[in-house]
């Protein structure tokens, strides 16, 4: 069974850094890692995906300042988000699903879904 628990949410201020962790268990093989997030009164978007080989992938949005990575020993996936800036204020969630890879990876229906966790970015 899978199960995905974010948590490193928090307020911060522009320019600041935040990393979010989210806790991985029941996925192995062949997987597609993501994080989404959902600003206020705005649709879900995709924030980065890596892949079980290691690829990564990012929004237009976040290139440069975001870098997703996994810890197969501690079956963690990381986002490291570093210059932030207000307008990526969301709720942020970690997903998961058996795919091949992450190919599109942003219009896959990804099956599994954390809880969330909240960031906040001030000016």
């Amino acid at each position: 069974q899978v199960h995905l628990m974010e948590s490193g949410g928090g307020s911060v201020q522009a320019g600041g850094s935040l990393r979010l962790s989210c806790a991985v268990s029941g996925v192995s093989g062949s997987y597609c890692l993501a994080w989404f997030r959902q600003p206020p009164g705005k649709e879900r978007e995709g924030v980065a995906a890596i892949g079980s080989a290691g690829p990564t992938s990012y929004s237009d949005s976040v290139k440069g300042r975001f870098t997703i990575a996994k810890d197969n020993a501690d079956n963690t996936l990381y986002l490291q988000m570093d210059s932030l800036k207000p307008e990526d204020t969301a709720m942020y969630y970690c997903a998961a699903d058996h795919f091949r890879s992450c190919d599109e990876w942003e219009d896959l229906g990804f099956g599994y879904w954390g809880q969330g966790t909240q960031v906040t970015v001030s000016s």
